[in-house]
């Protein structure tokens, strides 16, 4: 067993992972996970860098997680930079920083590499059961980006276009500095159309229709998970490999853009970093599923945090 820790740092938030990884066997251990939400990306889709208030909330996480990754004791760490860093112009500032905190040197992956993590993580336990079917699509809609990735035992193909549910609520749910409540049905028409262009993109590569399991991972689909399964507070194993219908995702999806700020809040399960933007991340999901011709979407709480972990032992 080698014991490590993986870090993946998104747009919308900071989490790390250490556990006890066997690769010859498949045996694997979790010691800590942890989240942070941080916005790493606010405002980057505008200004084309990453503030300085949003770089200090991500190093003050970074000293967080290095203080429980040198009491857990991990032999390695991998730590993995997505979208907001990807597009920043100053993302030297993010790379010095968290190589002085974290004694690591950032990798900020390409899309194909975010996709391949993504799916590792995913379907590393799902691979060779028979109660799912193959193909698999898995879908990782984070905060500024959302990764495709179609394969069985290996990745087929994969894709990542630039639409995720924070880039999505600050090109068109912000005005004057403040989230529109509810929004109005000329912006949700707007990220439909987004979301739709990326979609065709993703195409290109992608055979999103051809899969025979669509398997969802990241905050949206869980926070969607844990509404339709009505928790009164977050349960990560009652959401794990939950299957939620469209029908079930359509009528969530309408219920939060016909909410408030307060309405959202109120939600049991509702992490408060997610309030703002979980309406752009449900319409990303809708769009999805109807564009895959999915019936439903299996959840997982398995993603490209696990993929990192599997990586670095």
């Amino acid at each position: 067993m080698t014991r490590v820790a993986a870090i993946d740092c998104g747009t919308n938030s900071i989490r790390l992972l250490v556990a006890d990884v066997d690769p010859a066997t498949g045996e694997f251990t979790e010691l800590d996970r942890r989240m942070r939400i941080v916005r790493l990306g606010q405002g980057v889709d505008r200004t084309g860098r990453l503030a300085p208030e949003a770089l200090e909330r991500t190093f003050g996480a970074c000293r967080e997680y290095a203080a429980a990754i040198e009491e857990l004791g991990a032999e390695r760490i991998r730590f993995v930079a997505t979208s907001a860093s990807r597009d920043a112009e100053n993302s030297d500032t993010f790379v010095r920083g968290v190589r002085d905190i974290l004694g690591v040197e950032p990798e900020v992956v390409t899309g194909d590499e975010e996709a391949q993590l993504s799916f590792d993580g995913a379907t590393k336990e799902l691979v060779g059961g028979d109660h799912l079917e193959k193909p698999y699509l898995v879908v990782d809609i984070g905060g500024g980006s959302t990764e495709f990735v179609v394969g069985d035992d290996r990745v087929r193909a994969a894709r990542s276009v630039d639409i995720g549910c924070v880039r999505m609520t600050e090109r068109h749910l912000v005005l004057d500095g403040a989230v529109v409540d509810p929004p109005t049905p000329e912006a949700i028409a707007a990220i439909r159309a987004d979301v739709g262009a990326a979609l065709d993109l993703a195409e290109e590569t992608v055979p999103v229709s051809s899969a025979a399991t669509l398997v969802g991972l990241a905050g949206t689909v869980t926070t969607v998970a844990a509404m339709a399964l009505g928790l009164q507070e977050y349960d990560s194993e009652a959401i794990h490999h939950s299957r939620v219908p469209l029908a079930q995702v359509r009528e969530i999806t309408a219920r939060l853009l016909a909410s408030t700020h307060e309405e959202r809040a109120a939600i049991p399960a509702m992490h408060p970093g997610r309030v703002d933007v979980i309406a752009s991340g449900a319409l990303v999901l809708l769009a999805v599923m109807e564009r895959a011709g999915a019936r439903e979407v299996v959840v997982s709480e398995h993603d490209i945090l696990d993929g990192i972990a599997w990586s670095a032992a």
